[in-house]
């Protein structure tokens, strides 16, 4: 019964470039002396966007575990993992922005937050409460996918925004700051 899933590509790619529409113009806005700390920070920073939305989730006949791949697991040192038969329970928990979320109750007195960014997630689910024997109904993702693809499609237009005011420098087509002369 081993299955993996991963963190959802809308989502993922969403966080990605969100952080990228948000970094890119700090080394041509900022003063040239930090220029170069800025150009080095920037792929450190897509690196750990990429490890922390790089969970995943995987099934087994034994249990469920949650973890990182290994490039990035050994430092990142978050997950967990139970056996099918320590699982008692969900526990919905509504969230400040309306959404639900659920944690899974343990036979230790301990919740863990049921991952709801996965891949698959409707597979997910007929899994988890096969394997448990609890019910999933009506559990659905954090928050609708819409949300996920306006927030992409916005990061997305700064991203654009901020290559064409990019080209438009480079090419003195445009000065900046404005008024500083062409």
């Amino acid at each position: 019964m081993s299955q993996r899933y991963g963190m959802a590509w809308g989502i993922r790619g969403t966080l990605v470039t969100l952080y990228l529409a948000l970094v890119l113009p700090l080394p041509v806005l900022a003063p040239p002396a930090l220029r170069p700390a800025l150009l080095l920070a920037l792929p450190i920073g897509l690196l750990v966007v990429l490890a922390i939305s790089s969970e995943q989730v995987e099934l087994s006949n034994s249990g469920l575990q949650l973890r990182h791949p290994g490039w990035c697991g050994w430092w990142l040192r978050r997950g967990w993992q139970l056996r099918w038969d320590q699982i008692t329970g969900l526990t919905p928990v509504a969230t400040s922005q309306g959404g639900r979320v659920y944690y899974v109750r343990t036979t230790a007195a301990t919740s863990l937050l049921l991952p709801q960014r996965l891949q698959r997630f409707d597979d997910f689910l007929a899994r988890f409460s096969q394997a448990t024997g609890l019910s999933t109904e009506g559990i659905g993702r954090i928050s609708p996918a819409w949300t996920y693809q306006l927030l992409a499609a916005l990061s997305a237009l700064m991203v654009l925004a901020e290559l064409v005011a990019g080209w438009a420098l480079a090419t003195g087509r445009w000065a900046f700051p404005p008024g500083s002369g062409l």
